[in-house]
């Protein structure tokens, strides 16, 4: 899957000239925690976030306040050049983006023009989507070896039951490290004819691992 299918179009920016109260308003108002700083031909130049402005903005705890933050400029507060991503960047590489810099959005940049914007919350959205989490269903975990066509040797259970899969996550196994674990998400409310299925044919069911389980 490509950015350009879940990223937000319509991107809400400001300039470098505005300010931290103008930033303050309209994140309020549009209840948005990311806004990308452009200048006059929509080049990016920074980034100011909700939490750039709590690191800011004085405390209502504290006596004496110095208002003058408010009208301070965002070129000051913004993280500038921050890290961008192209629309057609596959989501997977830009999560990993988001996992290793830890930042909660990226801006999209096509032709050196801000084009769009994901967050966080897109990449956590198109995850349960991927995986079918929001579907109605039932989840196993297999233990498998770490052969080539083992996979294809798993789907031949879900086959003879005739079982839709939802989605196939493929993680190491801590264990062994010549195996691999499955977590597969099924179309179906009780999955104990797969589970025997699977352990008929050899494979080690990890979850749910007791026949019968309410699941």
């Amino acid at each position: 899957m490509l950015i350009e299918e879940i990223m937000t179009k319509e991107v809400l920016t400001l300039t470098p000239t505005n300010t931290v109260a103008e930033a303050i308003e309209l994140m309020r108002s549009t209840k948005i925690r990311h806004v990308p700083i452009v200048n006059n031909d929509a080049t990016v130049v920074g980034i100011v976030t909700d939490r750039d402005l709590k690191g800011v903005i004085p405390s209502t705890l504290t006596t004496e306040q110095d208002n003058r933050i408010f009208s301070t400029e965002l070129s000051v507060i913004m993280t500038k050049n921050p890290i961008v991503c192209h629309p057609m960047d596959f989501v997977e590489e830009s999560a990993v983006i988001f996992y290793d810099n830890q930042i909660g959005s990226l801006p999209i940049v096509s032709n050196g023009k801000l084009v769009g914007i994901v967050t966080e919350t897109d990449m956590l959205y198109n995850y349960i989507e991927l995986t079918g989490a929001h579907q109605p269903g039932s989840q196993i975990e297999v233990r498998v070896p770490n052969v080539p066509g083992i996979l294809y040797e798993v789907s031949k259970v879900f086959n003879e039951f005739q079982i839709n899969v939802l989605s196939v996550l493929v993680y190491p196994d801590k264990v062994n490290i010549e195996s691999k674990i499955l977590v597969i998400r099924m179309k179906t409310m009780n999955p104990l004819n797969v589970i025997q299925g699977l352990e008929a044919e050899g494979f080690e069911v990890l979850w749910p691992n007791v026949p019968g389980i309410d699941l």
